[in-house]
């Protein structure tokens, strides 16, 4: 397996804070040359699942994202989530609980005739899925725009303020080109901007100003998925908790500042908090699961450990 040097959790710490910084500007904060850089980049990528993708932010974009649970018969579970994660509107899937249960983020554009198909017709008329659960997903506590901890560990605060680029949120209109280069950003998030002047039917200049302009409002963000087995996560589950209603937003802000969560986000359902948790041994999760995580305003929690990742971030 692929072992990650300073120089490789450099440039994953880099491409979350920016994604499509130029790779000379990478080389420099890094302190190596550009060839290095790009050749790092692309071994990450052919031998570490390393994958840049442009996410449009759901609010700003008017969609909605649902977090599905599936129970499928074993023979169908694994073809069924291969088939979730092959579709545009699903961005993470995940089978998890002894490889029969699904857990998927679909998107939704709510107001058109088909909006809620997959949710409402599609995955319902699949014979073999015997439970489906679906949790609309309230407010992001962590995760989006936000990356795991254990990505963001290998540049020093000097090298951070060198590539961080400024977001000031603000109201964005949507157009049909917009959509187009989102689109096109799912797919490569440091596509060249004359594949993306293809895609949209917009200039390479034009391109350039309108995602400069959606990244600085917040409408877009970069996301860095990679083999998280490379930075020793041995053990990852999602937790699914019940907390008091009252406290629900202390609780999950205090989760977010955890180090062992990727994930919070309160849903809706019978349970209304969802996390991630990604620990280097299965002793490590019991240990987490039974100190920290042992709040008082946590009612109910439901461990179902993550077997495979099939989709992660577009």
């Amino acid at each position: 397996m692929t072992v990650l040097d300073d120089v490789d959790r450099g440039l994953l710490h880099a491409l979350h804070l920016d994604g499509r910084a130029p790779f000379s500007r990478i080389a420099q904060v890094l302190g190596v040359s550009t060839q290095t850089a790009v050749r790092r980049y692309r071994r990450l990528t052919a031998e570490a699942g390393l994958r840049v993708t442009g996410l449009a932010e759901p609010y700003s974009a008017g969609r909605q994202q649902w977090i599905v649970r599936l129970t499928a018969t074993a023979a169908a579970a694994q073809d069924i989530a291969r088939a979730l994660a092959r579709r545009s509107d699903t961005s993470w899937v995940r089978l998890t609980s002894g490889g029969t249960e699904i857990a998927a983020i679909i998107e939704t554009v709510p107001g058109g005739p088909d909006s809620h198909a997959l949710l409402l017709r599609d995955i319902p008329r699949t014979t073999s899925v015997t439970k489906v659960s679906a949790h609309y997903l309230l407010h992001t506590y962590l995760g989006g725009p936000t990356a795991w901890r254990g990505h963001l560990d290998a540049l020093t605060e000097d090298q951070q303020r060198a590539l961080a680029l400024a977001v000031d949120p603000g109201e964005v209109t949507w157009s049909e080109r917009d959509r187009r280069l989102a689109d096109a950003l799912r797919q490569d998030g440091r596509a060249s901007l004359t594949d993306l002047a293809a895609a949209t039917g917009w200039s390479a200049a034009t391109v350039g100003r309108r995602l400069e302009e959606l990244r600085e409002k917040g409408a877009i963000f970069f996301d860095v998925a990679i083999d998280d087995r490379l930075l020793g996560v041995t053990a990852s589950a999602l937790l699914w908790m019940s907390v008091m209603p009252a406290h629900l937003d202390e609780v999950a802000t205090t989760l977010a500042g955890h180090r062992e969560l990727a994930i919070v986000a309160a849903t809706t359902g019978p349970t209304n908090l969802l996390a991630t948790a990604l620990s280097p041994s299965p002793k490590a999760l019991h240990h987490y699961l039974t100190t920290r995580l042992a709040l008082p305003s946590i009612t109910g929690i439901e461990t179902a450990p993550i077997l495979r990742t099939l989709k992660a971030g577009s």
